[in-house]
């Protein structure tokens, strides 16, 4: 049997289940102002490709407490910058067999990486869904001789993070047309399939349910806007994908893997969905 819950519903299961509190929480009416210079867009009217599911898009920096939503808002204070101040090392020291760095191919990373992030995933010549991971290992492997990375080691995240960096407030841009038509049709297809014993979508939580209450936080709309960003919970940086398997795994489901096809489609119709906002470069999420 198919469970299905309202937003009311839903809400009173959570204020049940945490015994105390408000049950729903709407995003806070607050500016994101990173190092009091650069102005991110945060909430916007949702792409005509959401008509009849949202009206509104709201960046999760929205549903967090002032002391994180603070923590963004100073790079000093963010504690993703470890990762991109070692992902920008990274980027000019030379490895591999052809004693190639990054910045031979594709210059200073400021310059090079400009916009990339904000297309993410997208469609390579030969017509694959890649994610920024895959076109990182394949410069690593194919141009460097390197050694390819794992999806979610720290090596990867602080490259990804410094990259993302360089795409900072500029809108989300991913093409869900022409060669990407099909993944981003498969993507939508996995974000509305119940999963799990739970028998719960992405939709469930994150478009039915944003600003319900659940397990004493409360639920965003689940944008990835703000990847790879610094989840206090974990105490380290998270990739999409790793927070994905998390998500699946929450409805008491076997998941699929960090950087499979499924979830690069999955990325690129959720990255879709956010289409309106700015690239956070690095976020920060309880």
């Amino acid at each position: 049997m198919t469970l299905r819950f309202s937003r009311t519903t839903f809400a009173a299961m959570a204020a049940l289940a945490i015994g105390f509190g408000p049950a729903i929480a709407e995003p806070v009416d607050d500016e994101l102002v990173v190092n009091e210079e650069l102005t991110i867009t945060t909430k916007a009217a949702a792409a005509p490709h959401l008509d009849g599911h949202m009206s509104e898009v709201y960046s999760g920096w929205l549903f967090r407490t002032d002391e994180t939503r603070a923590m963004q808002m100073d790079d000093f204070d963010n504690p993703m910058f470890i990762y991109v101040e070692r992902g920008a090392e990274a980027w000019t020291t030379a490895e591999g067999t052809e004693g190639k760095a990054c910045a031979d191919c594709h210059g200073a990373l400021e310059e090079g990486m400009k916009g990339v992030r904000a297309a993410m995933p997208k469609v390579n010549a030969a017509g694959a869904l890649w994610s920024m991971e895959d076109y990182i290992n394949d410069c690593r492997t194919n141009r460097m001789g390197a050694e390819a990375l794992k999806w979610n080691s720290n090596e990867m995240k602080d490259m990804t993070s410094a990259i993302s960096l360089q795409s900072r407030g500029m809108p989300v841009n991913v093409a869900i047309d022409g060669p990407a038509a099909e993944f981003w049709e498969r993507g939508k297809e996995i974000y509305y399939t119940r999963f799990g014993q739970l028998e719960m979508s992405c939709a469930s939580c994150h478009e039915e349910n944003y600003g319900n209450n659940i397990r004493a936080d409360h639920l965003s709309q689940g944008q990835t806007n703000g990847f790879p960003l610094y989840r206090l919970k974990d105490g380290a940086a998270v990739s999409i994908h790793q927070r994905f398997v998390g998500c699946v795994r929450d409805t008491r489901a076997e998941t699929f893997a960090a950087g499979s096809q499924e979830f690069r489609e999955l990325e690129l119709y959720v990255a879709s969905r956010g289409m309106g906002l700015d690239i956070e470069g690095v976020a920060v999420r309880p």
